[in-house]
């Protein structure tokens, strides 16, 4: 029964030296998923940001040269 431990362990450590596992991801790190979800809520909340800039900017204009409705 030890010889069969013996082996299977000897087999593991020859597979583990064969095939190391190189892309191994630290803990904290981000998936490759997670980043691209990150990537795209980072994109969408400056395209909004600047969209709301945008139209903050039109509605001033409109203001400015009275082809806004004022409230009555």
């Amino acid at each position: 029964m030890a010889a069969v431990e013996r082996q299977t362990a000897a087999m593991r450590e020859l597979s583990r030296r064969a095939f190391p596992e190189t892309d191994v991801v630290a803990d904290d790190a981000l998936a490759p998923i997670e980043r691209a979800r990150s990537e795209r809520r980072r994109q969408a909340a400056v395209s909004h940001a600047a969209a709301v800039h945008r139209a903050r900017a039109e509605r001033g204009a409109g203001d400015q040269d009275g082809s806004r409705a004022t409230k009555p």
